[in-house]
């Protein structure tokens, strides 16, 4: 899974440079060119897109960090991991995704959500 977790770090790198001779150099090495990315504030088809869409956030919230906050946790070409953004020192936003990969190792497509999930819920009811 080596390949596939590169190209996730890849993904996360976008974030983190405001170069764009550098976003596109990683972006055409982790993303498929029909990638599709949809959180709570976007829903967007396309590498030309998602690069625009990293830059406008950026211009929005200058300064920000973007990084895994842990392992991923694979299931044949899907995986989910938890994220989150820092300003400094401060975290000032968490999630997760999950994120589809190709067989090629390049990202095809990642569905994000904000803040964390709330406890399970048993069948009787009960939250564990």
């Amino acid at each position: 899974m080596s390949k596939n977790l590169e190209s996730i770090d890849r993904m996360f790198g976008i974030w983190n440079t405001t170069d764009e001779s550098e976003q596109r150099t990683l972006a055409e090495a982790a993303l498929e060119h029909n990638v599709h990315f949809v959180d709570p504030r976007h829903n967007i088809i396309g590498r030309e897109q998602f690069l625009s869409m990293v830059r406008q956030t950026q211009a929005e919230h200058a300064g920000l960090s973007y990084s895994r906050s842990c392992e991923p946790q694979w299931q044949n070409n899907h995986c989910r991991y938890h994220w989150s953004i820092h300003s400094g020192d401060q975290e000032v936003m968490t999630g997760f995704d999950v994120t589809e990969v190709t067989d090629a190792g390049k990202i095809v497509k990642v569905i994000g959500f904000f803040g964390e999930l709330d406890r399970p819920v048993t069948a009787s009811g009960q939250q564990n």
